[in-house]
């Protein structure tokens, strides 16, 4: 272990430990707000003029542009908060969006404006939704194509798909459960180089790890496509991982079949994503927002029990986001994001979508 050299994002090279702000522990931050941003009076004040003046202009919410709703002194907050979730810490926690005092609409409007700050959004699902209602609305967890937000099963560890950012905003609590945990990811690959370097270098081999894209496919593309866990591309290293996406290709006969060695990896991986040291646990209330890197942080839900009254119901909305300045991707990330052009890559494209905000889970 003594001799193992270190390298930092920029510098990133295969097989050393990663240093800098995003190889962070849980000790680093539980029990502090290091990573905490209250809004302000001042900081509110802005926002709810903002989305007075999207209602009084009668547009539909997608086509509202920050150039034309302006947060003048919040804006650049916010702008450095993307810096901070993007080639810093790898997240940030946002407290105090007045939700229950805004309508829905008001709400998913607030929201806009606020990812307007940390970039593009890109659709969620073949649907073409801008904005992703994360609600139980009662899809088979057990079906192979069901995305499991629709549900209330855990979620296990993961980084959202395509897309550089993504963002959640709490509408309502659930009544008991649904905590959620994050990670580094960049500290899980330190730790599997520090105690099986072994099993850290199966994760970045090519042509062994294959996503599954759970239905919604791209025309002219297959229901799969080459994926690696842990990626190094001009001196970034950038992780993408959900077991359960690696697992499910496994349906597909043209796809490899996953070795011991690689269940030795992933099961390693889940294990040290978990563990206390890593996992920060924190229970979404109303009105907070987190921002996480899809490329350096990890993310995990409990199972959680709903509360009967509908209007009750644990529900939050989900941003993805493709910002203006980012890291570079290499082309695996092609088949994921449809390109990896910084700036306007992101998001599931299948033919005949239509990009759109509602009010409500579908």
């Amino acid at each position: 272990m003594a001799d193992v050299k270190t390298s930092r994002q920029g510098s990133a090279i295969p097989g050393t430990l990663i240093t800098g702000p995003d190889a962070w522990m849980a000790a680093d931050y539980v029990g502090t707000e290091k990573h905490i941003y209250r809004l302000t009076e001042a900081d509110i004040t802005e926002l709810d003029a903002a989305v007075a003046a999207v209602q009084a202009s009668g547009i539909e919410i997608k086509d509202a542009k920050k150039a034309d709703f302006p947060l003048p002194l919040f804006g650049p907050k916010l702008e450095g908060m993307q810096t901070e979730a993007s080639f810093g810490r790898g997240f940030v926690l946002l407290k105090g969006v007045p939700v229950s005092r805004y309508t829905r609409r008001e709400s998913l409007i607030a929201y806009w404006l606020i990812g307007q700050h940390w970039g593009m959004a890109v659709p969620q699902n073949k649907k073409g939704h801008l904005i992703g209602h994360i609600k139980d609305i009662g899809h088979d967890a057990s079906k192979p194509d069901t995305r499991l937000y629709a549900t209330n099963v855990a979620q296990p560890w993961h980084n959202d798909g395509p897309a550089d950012l993504v963002t959640l905003l709490c509408l309502k609590a659930a009544k008991q459960g649904g905590s959620s945990s994050w990670a580094s990811s960049i500290s899980v690959y330190n730790e599997m180089v520090k105690r099986a370097p072994e099993l850290a270098a199966v994760m970045y081999e090519p042509k062994a790890w294959w996503w599954d894209r759970k239905g919604e496919i791209p025309p002219g593309k297959q229901g799969f496509y080459e994926m690696p866990v842990f990626n190094f591309f001009q001196g970034f290293l950038s992780v993408n991982f959900s077991d359960n996406y690696y697992f499910l290709s496994q349906r597909h006969p043209e796809v490899p079949r996953l070795t011991e060695t690689q269940h030795e990896a992933i099961k390693l991986f889940n294990e040290l994503a978990g563990s206390p040291d890593l996992r920060i646990d924190y229970i979404l209330e109303p009105g907070d927002i987190q921002l996480l890197s899809n490329h350096t942080c990890l993310h995990f839900r409990t199972a959680f029990e709903d509360h009967d009254d509908v209007d009750q119901k644990r529900h939050l909305l989900r941003l993805w986001l493709s910002p203006a300045k980012e890291r570079p991707l290499p082309d695996y990330y092609i088949d994921m994001q449809g390109s990896v052009e910084v700036g306007t890559r992101g998001g599931i494209r299948t033919e005949g979508q239509v990009e759109s905000i509602s009010l409500e889970a579908e």
